[in-house]
Formats: structure tokens, sequence, C-alpha cells
């Protein structure tokens, strides 16, 4: 008897475990390839008919060259996600390109469902993230060519180009859809607009300040 509540209760902490670390739901089959043109609607996307799978529902031929980095930023982000590459549906997983001009950066975002990866092929570039209440501890590292650095999932992240040429990354996160809220953005460029009083306030800025980063976004 006492044998048999040992083995349930180790089966028990494994379900629980199992459930709380797994960012998206496990697969109950070998693959579920995204059916994109279907109109039903559930967490994640509903598979498609195996018998109408291809090779091609597993491959992506997009990070060979870098993106368009002429923008505000002078970086590019090339996502490998299920929109692209079907056959990534409920595998709990997404893959990104990252090119940087020098002095490009990515500014302080999130992602909500997933922790990220970062990994430099060329370049040098400083990655940084900031925990939570209370101690918004600062945590960063100047990352070279063949280093990694772990983002915890949910926390405000950064990436910024040091050196004098273009650097090259890939981001991979344990999320089909990660899902990303830029800070700026999302404080500034919200739709409708939060209060300018509020927010002068909340940040200690004149609200002319305040009204003018809201035009911005």
């Amino acid at each position: 008897m006492a044998q048999s509540s040992f083995f349930f209760c180790i089966l028990a902490l494994g379900f629980f475990f199992g459930a709380s670390y797994a960012f998206d739901p496990r697969p109950l089959q070998d693959f579920c390839v995204a059916d994109l043109n279907s109109s039903v609607r559930v967490n994640g996307l509903p598979c498609k008919d195996p018998a109408t799978v291809t090779v091609d529902d597993f491959f992506f031929r997009g990070f060979k060259s870098a993106g368009n980095t002429s923008n505000q930023y002078s970086s590019s982000v090339i996502p490998m996600n299920v929109a692209r590459v079907p056959g990534l549906n409920t595998l709990g997983l997404g893959v990104a390109r990252l090119d940087f001009l020098p002095g490009g950066y990515l500014p302080p975002h999130l992602h909500p469902r997933g922790t990220e990866i970062l990994i430099v092929l060329e370049g040098r570039l400083e990655a940084g993230f900031v925990t939570s209440y209370p101690n918004y501890k600062h945590y960063s590292k100047i990352l070279e060519s063949g280093d990694a650095f772990v983002i915890p999932v949910g926390l405000v992240h950064y990436f910024r180009n040091l050196a004098d040429k273009n650097t090259v990354a890939f981001g991979v996160v344990n999320s089909q859809n990660a899902g990303i809220s830029v800070v700026s953005n999302a404080i500034f460029g919200a739709k409708p607009a939060i209060s300018s009083d509020y927010l002068s306030k909340a940040f200690q800025l004149d609200k002319k300040i305040v009204e003018e980063l809201q035009s911005k976004f």
C-alpha cells in the first residue's frame, strides 16, 4: 500500500511539473501542421489533414540575407513562425534572425509567453533585462560572436549593437506565439490614448513632454 502511494505521488508530481513548466500545450501526435485557411479558432491553429502535408510545411528559406534595417531602430527582425512554417504549430518554438547596423538597437520590450535565448553570430551586442518588483535589478552582458544569453519569460529586455560593423544574432523562444510588447509603444502609443494627466503623474514628467511622446507613437 505504501509503495502504491509512493508511485501515485511521483506520478502526480510529474503531471504537476509538466503542467507548470510547459508554456505551450504538448502535442498529442507527431505533428499538427497548421491549416492557415481554416475559420476555426482554437488556442493555436487547427491541424490540416495529414494526407495533405508536404515537406515544405516544415521548411523555411529566409535567413540567408539581412532584413530591412532602414528604420528608426537601424535593426530588423525576420521571424520564422507558424505563419511562415505551418509545421511549427503546437511544437512550442519560434526563431528569428536579428540584424543591427552600427548603433542599431531593439527598444525595451517583453515576451509575455516565452523565454528567449539570444545567440550572436557576428559582431558585438549588449543584451540586458530588468527583474520585476521589488528589486528591478538590471542584468546586462556584452556578447561576442558565439556567445549566448538567456532572457527569462515576461521580463523587459533590450539589445543594442556595440560594434562598428553590422551585428547578426538569432533569437529562439519556447513558444510558437511568445507575443511582444514594446514598452514605449504600449504606454505612449495605446489606442485610445492613456490620459496624459495620469501619465505625467505616473512618470513624473511635464504634461507637455508626455503629449509630445504620445504624438511620436
